[in-house]
């Protein structure tokens, strides 16, 4: 069984402002970095992880720089990791939101996208603690395979815990 330490990424200026970020590679804010350095420290207390995965955008690799540099880790990247592509909204608050049509990346894809880059860095770890940053979005599509539904907002800088085995992914309570 591999253990992923699922982790969204510190606050950016767009996550404060309640903007869709998508694929607009924003960077964290200074609290943002905060965020992870403390996440940092709270995963170097706990038992070894073996490896760090995060999307290719920038929000995510900083706040995974930071906890991989806490834990002498290299940090790969896998850009399949990203948020979904909100294409025209991406920038926009939910009420310019509800003013626009939407033209973006469909859930399923992205869905099936995240859970084909993260089942394969778990298969590539079996036995091993895993932290994989990413986004939001990504995250509850990891929610829907352990848990059959997403789960309410993931905070910036939380973390939570599933078991991937035999190509199924689970809660660890």
């Amino acid at each position: 069984m591999t253990t992923l330490l699922l982790v969204r990424h510190g606050e950016t200026d767009w996550n404060a402002e309640g903007r869709l970020q998508g694929h607009t590679d924003r960077p964290l804010n200074d609290f943002g970095r905060r965020q992870a350095a403390a996440l940092a420290e709270r995963l170097a207390a706990e038992p070894a992880i073996d490896a760090v995965y995060a999307s290719d955008l920038s929000r995510a690799r900083e706040t995974a720089e930071i906890l991989a540099h806490r834990l002498g880790l290299p940090v790969v990247t896998v850009p399949d990791l990203r948020e979904r592509n909100w294409g025209n909204w991406e920038g926009l608050t939910g009420s310019e939101r509800d003013r626009v049509e939407y033209v973006g990346e469909e859930r399923d894809a992205h869905g099936e996208r995240v859970i084909r880059a993260v089942r394969r860095i778990a298969e590539e770890h079996p036995g091993q603690r895993i932290v994989v940053v990413t986004h939001g979005g990504s995250l509850r599509r990891i929610q829907v395979a352990a848990y059959g539904m997403a789960l309410p907002v993931i905070e910036n800088c939380s973390v939570w815990a599933v078991a991937h085995e035999d190509g199924i992914f689970r809660p660890i309570e």
